[in-house]
């Protein structure tokens, strides 16, 4: 296990995705919205996610260069879309949004936690 990431670049992919949903989220756009209700998300939270996922986005981007940083958003990543795939299955959502996006993304920062800080 590395205290920074070795390789960075799968660490800024991430970071990128990330902070392009956290802008989608901003005021979410009708696939995200969707998603959002398809899974019971309460509308009077939806304001937390976008600094969620910023805060995700900068934290990956410092943890270039600050030990261990890096590693825990990433691992903070893998347990939120975890929990994420839970309310899809628990909503019964079994289509894109849980197979594409839900899926996607975790098995994107599965990768990147192994192939840059477990390596």
């Amino acid at each position: 296990m590395t205290l920074l990431p070795d390789p960075v670049w799968p660490v800024v992919v991430l970071a990128v995705i990330s902070f392009v949903d956290a802008l989608l989220c901003l005021r979410p756009v009708p696939f995200i919205a969707k998603c959002f209700d398809d899974v019971g998300f309460p509308r009077r939270y939806w304001w937390m996610m976008p600094p969620i996922k910023f805060a995700a986005a900068a934290g990956l981007v410092a943890g270039i260069w600050v030990p261990f940083l890096g590693l825990i958003t990433t691992v903070a990543l893998v347990v939120y879309f975890c929990v994420a795939i839970s309310m899809h299955i628990r909503a019964r959502d079994f289509g894109r949004n849980l197979f594409l996006n839900a899926t996607g993304m975790l098995v994107l920062c599965v990768a990147t936690l192994v192939w840059s800080f477990l390596a």
